[in-house]
């Protein structure tokens, strides 16, 4: 996510509780087997459920601008059942439930619990290790942490750590990654933007219905439609990855910082590794209703969410995310920094490779001016505590540790540790954790008290790692 407010580029996402609705519980023995609600991640202990592995998502929804209250949705889930399941949950806010089935057979009950949980007791119980479907039928209003709802009357979905709850249900958490297949229905003369790449569209009774697929295993608040009377270009990386942009109406349509937008993922490519996924672009869309209503920009997978417009330094930033939050997950919202630090840094590889001097101009400049602020050195970048799992410590702090890394260890390791690390786990999840004991084996050098200093401490890091390398010779 990118973020801007004065030098220090931030924005703050407004959280918004949603009414929740559903049927009964049946009973439940206290000996049945259940899918334990939430993952474990210890900032959100209520995401997701530890039963089961999602493979794969269909999501299918219906929206009328004229109507912007209303969502029709049936989700079918496809996972693979970790333990025996007598009863589990998905993650939904809001919507009134008509109809879940599992594995085709009505449900034997489902209700509602606390913020975000839909729980379901299946008509004879899952056995462990068996693949299972869950569809799910649904409408209503949907929930504005993640639906925002255009100017236009169009609509579109953007958020983190959440947003996928708001429109169809899920394992909520970026530990569970699957691929994800969307149809979407709109009136004609409308147009219904996802994830991944675009399958064959089709018109009936006035209505136009649009199918994406993102192949890649994706984060659930990495999933997106965008609902807008769109302008759609299209084009191609120079490694011939599918390039579609889609403009809103009231957006800015600016020809030279879209074909900026190429050259990025050029850029990035020849910096991270190859492109990891199927297909690029992004979705520009206009004013939402609300005002401050959604993130400036969003890493939504494949295909990048702007607000209004299309300028560098957020591509850049997106677009690192593409390699650094999407195919390279965080294992909890503990690791941030593994999609955050390096995707402000890339902001900074970009200035140097239009001519800035990083070391001077970028690294020493910052240094001095916040030495002598302690708040601005006070957040950890590894596990920064509940309701921090975005601070903009990660952004700023995050990015200056990070040259500071590079200086340490010298280009040539640095950057062969960043391939190695996209490389390695692509489309999976890792820890920063990881990332540590990674640079040291490429590097071949002790980077504990580096990382104790920059990633766990909470004040200025010592001279020799504030000032390693080059960056400890004097500023000319």
């Amino acid at each position: 996510m990118y973020r801007l407010l004065n030098r220090r580029r931030r924005t703050v996402a407004a959280l918004v509780a949603a009414v929740v609705s559903g049927s009964v519980l049946a009973t439940v023995p206290a000996s049945a087997a259940i899918g334990g609600p939430g993952l474990g991640d210890p900032y959100f202990p209520d995401d997701g459920n530890s039963g089961y592995d999602v493979s794969h998502y269909d999501v299918r929804v219906s929206y009328d601008p004229a109507h912007t209250d209303r969502l029709d949705g049936d989700t079918t889930v496809t996972a693979r059942a970790l333990t025996r399941l007598d009863r589990f949950s998905l993650d939904l806010k809001g919507f009134t439930v008509a109809s879940v089935k599992v594995n085709g057979a009505p449900a034997k009950a489902f209700s509602r619990a606390g913020a975000h949980e839909l729980v379901i007791t299946p008509a004879r119980p899952v056995a462990k290790g068996s693949t299972f479907e869950v569809r799910v039928e649904y409408a209503g209003r949907p929930d504005p942490e993640g639906w925002h709802t255009l100017e236009t009357g169009g609509a579109n979905v953007a958020g983190e750590p959440h947003s996928a709850t708001s429109w169809y249900p899920s394992n909520d958490h970026p530990s569970d990654k699957a691929t994800f297949a969307l149809t979407a229905t709109v009136p004609d003369g409308w147009t219904a933007i996802g994830n991944g790449l675009p399958g064959p569209e089709s018109v009936k009774d006035g209505r136009r219905t649009f199918r994406w697929f993102e192949d890649r295993p994706m984060a659930t608040y990495l999933s997106t439609v965008a609902i807008d009377r769109f302008t759609v270009h299209r084009g191609r990386t120079a490694a011939g990855t599918p390039v579609i942009t889609a403009y809103s109406p009231d957006a800015v349509i600016d020809a030279e910082a879209e074909a900026q937008q190429t050259e990025i993922l050029d850029f990035l490519a020849a910096k991270f590794g190859p492109y990891p996924f199927s297909s690029a672009g992004a979705i520009v869309v206009g004013a939402s209703k609300e005002p401050n209503d959604g993130p400036l920009a969003l890493e939504t997978q494949s295909r990048p969410t702007y607000g209004s417009m299309l300028f560098d330094a957020s591509m850049v930033h997106e677009n690192t995310h593409q390699w650094f939050g999407d195919s390279v997950s965080f294992k909890d919202w503990r690791d941030g920094c593994v999609a955050e630090c390096f995707a402000q840094y890339a902001g900074q590889l970009w200035e140097e490779h239009k001519g800035a001097d990083l070391d001077q101009d970028y690294y020493r400049s910052e240094v001095e001016e916040y030495q002598n602020d302690p708040s601005f050195w006070s957040v950890k970048l590894y596990d920064p505590g509940p309701g921090k799992e975005l601070d903009g410590a990660l952004y700023f702090k995050g990015s200056l540790m990070l040259h500071a890394l590079r200086r340490t260890v010298g280009d040539e390791a640095f950057f062969r540790t960043l391939r190695t690390w996209t490389r390695d786990h692509a489309y999976g999840n890792a820890s920063f954790r990881q990332f540590e004991t990674l640079a040291a084996k490429v590097s071949g050098k002790d980077l504990k008290g580096f990382f104790a200093a920059w990633a766990d401490g909470t004040v200025i890091p010592p001279h020799k790692y504030l000032y390693p390398g080059t960056l400890g010779t004097p500023a000319r």
